[in-house]
């Protein structure tokens, strides 16, 4: 077998586990959220997960270690991330608790419009036309399915945008964090969700922890409901799991063949609820639900020819007497880049590693 095919080979298995544990811990939530109506309570255990599992296992297979970052850049960018982590993750479970896991996910392909929104306000970044237009088949693919869906709720709905609209904002300021410090996305993740879950502590024990003390139905402190326990300690560890399996994808394929994978996995992770689940839905729901994510893979695309543009146009021509070129020696197969700063023959290793981003992009959380 050769080392290509032993690549795609590995590339389709971790597919498919991110898709099938995506899909069961979204089944999973909505059984335990049926059951449970605590949605900050499972948040505090998804958090709990991250900061729990993240360190030792990171450590065993050898991620690299958390980079100095200043004390000011940590109060201004990485705080106010850990906040909009834990704010997000709320809003996700309230709206599954309230709306099918199928509506959620289809309100959740808005996006896509909500980074151009919150991009071209705080970046000031333009797109491209084809851009704009690939966001109308999304915004009436959501339309559609709203119109129609037969379990549909207000706070549902409301809960599933301020979600959708915290985790993009969380991604464009997350590839902040990466191109400035240098740090590895997996530490990144193990960083926001410890911080996010002291901070989200407090808060809990004002609210839920009360509330399940006296809750005769739930009992969960007695220990004696073993169903319950099981379902929340599932829930947080296939959580984890998703965000580790959703970067590992992204560090073996390209990113658009990673946001298609995305794209494809909301699909899966909408078959199977409705499979799983039995939520009624009519055919114009369904209908609507495609539009949507068809509108997300156009988006993908779009963004992708952008990019693709852009780093063609930022290329420097090379020409027989290019200074560079005749001071060093460039193999034949190396893309002939200049860096963004080009001082005394050397490349800055930061600058190195924005234009490598720039041009590949970065995904945080899988939503």
């Amino acid at each position: 077998m050769s080392t290509h095919t032993r690549e795609v080979l590995k590339v389709l298995l971790l597919c498919f586990l991110w898709y099938t544990v995506s899909s069961s811990n979204n089944v999973i939530g909505k059984m335990v959220l049926s059951e449970f109506p605590y949605p900050m309570t499972v948040t505090m255990v998804q958090l709990l997960s991250i900061t729990v599992y993240s360190g030792p296992f990171f450590n065993m297979w050898g991620v690299r270690r958390y980079v100095d970052i200043e004390w000011k850049y940590y109060m201004k960018i990485i705080v106010p991330l850990a906040l909009g982590k834990f704010l997000s993750s709320v809003f996700s479970h309230v709206s599954i608790w309230k709306v099918p896991v199928s509506y959620a996910h289809t309100v959740k392909a808005t996006a896509p419009l909500f980074t151009v929104i919150l991009a071209r306000l705080i970046m000031k970044e333009r797109q491209t036309t084809k851009v704009y237009l690939s966001l109308v088949p999304i915004i009436l693919g959501v339309a559609v399915a709203t119109l129609t869906e037969l379990s549909f709720d207000i706070i549902g709905l409301g809960s599933a945008l301020v979600s959708t609209m915290g985790f993009s904002l969380m991604n464009i300021f997350s590839k902040r964090v990466l191109n400035d410090t240098g740090i590895h996305h997996l530490r990144l993740l193990h960083m926001l969700g410890r911080l996010a879950l002291f901070m989200f502590l407090p808060v809990w024990f004002c609210s839920d922890f009360w509330k399940l003390l006296y809750d005769s139905n739930v009992n969960l402190f007695g220990g004696s409901n073993y169903k319950l326990l099981l379902l929340l300690f599932c829930d947080g560890g296939l959580n984890w799991l998703q965000n580790i399996l959703a970067f590992s994808m992204l560090s073996l394929v390209t990113p658009l063949t990673y946001a298609v994978a995305s794209a494809s996995k909301r699909l899966f992770v909408i078959a199977i609820s409705l499979f799983f689940l039995g939520n009624p839905v009519t055919k114009t729901n369904i209908f609507g639900m495609s539009m949507a994510i068809m509108g997300v893979l156009a988006y993908n695309k779009a963004k992708y020819d952008m990019r693709h543009t852009t780093k063609k146009e930022t290329l420097l021509p090379m020409t027989g007497n290019n200074i560079w070129k005749d001071k060093y020696t460039v193999p034949n197969n190396m893309p002939q880049i200049l860096p963004a700063r080009y001082t005394n023959g050397h490349t800055d290793s930061r600058d190195f590693l924005n234009n490598n981003r720039s041009a590949g992009g970065n995904t945080m959380l899988s939503i």
